[in-house]
């Protein structure tokens, strides 16, 4: 296979697996040689074994960060504060993308970003939906009120008054009733306090005014 053989059929794709090139009669340990030797070249980006995206200028989507923490570790879906900074629920860019998986917790760092996963049990992997995010792009992205609820998680102290102020939430992106009844759902003492004070403190917070 040449190169323009690969960009014709891969181009549309903000990633692509090995086995898209396999699909017809080919020689699989041919193929795995060239994009070898594509991605010491920079044409290719590897994103795990097996995983690719083109290179600019030949690919012509742009994969979301999103998209490509769903398919390195398929099953995961994006949480945390990236998802939050997505939902506009916080102030801060976030250049780092969190997942959340039932396995092993890894970090990966790639030319298109650094990505890290952090484990959950079974009871806990809920709260998140297939989120079109543009040009084509669909991922599993955790809801504003799952995202707060797994930072807290996985933040210690992350209950407390002073850390949650510290995140300068807009109350006005989250679905209070729903955040309370995700802590519930979790069985999580943590959680179930951090829905209420979140509460407690929207409450008592002067709403937003656009200037």
């Amino acid at each position: 296979m040449k190169f323009a053989d690969l960009v014709a059929i891969v181009a549309e794709e903000p990633v692509f697996e090995t086995g898209l090139l396999l699909a017809g009669p080919s020689d699989a340990a041919a193929a795995r040689r060239q994009l070898s030797r594509w991605t010491r070249t920079g044409k290719v980006v590897k994103l795990r074994r097996g995983l690719y995206a083109l290179a600019p200028p030949w690919r012509r989507r742009v994969p979301h960060p999103f998209i490509v923490a769903n398919r390195i570790v398929p099953g995961s879906y994006v949480t945390g504060l990236a998802a939050l900074a997505y939902a506009h629920a916080i102030p801060e860019f976030v250049p780092e993308t969190t997942s959340a998986t039932s396995g092993h917790p890894q970090v990966r760092r790639i030319p298109l970003g650094r990505f890290s996963y952090r484990h959950v049990r079974e009871g806990m992997h809920f709260g998140y939906r297939q989120l079109a995010l543009g040009d084509g792009n669909e991922a599993f992205v955790a809801t504003p009120e799952k995202a707060l609820l797994d930072v807290v998680h996985w933040h210690p102290g992350g209950d407390s008054e002073a850390y949650l102020r510290e995140l300068r939430l807009d109350y006005d992106v989250l679905n209070l009733e729903r955040l309370v009844e995700y802590a519930h759902r979790s069985g999580a003492p943590k959680l179930r306090r951090a829905a209420g004070r979140v509460r407690e403190l929207a409450a008592s917070t002067p709403p937003y005014q656009v200037l």
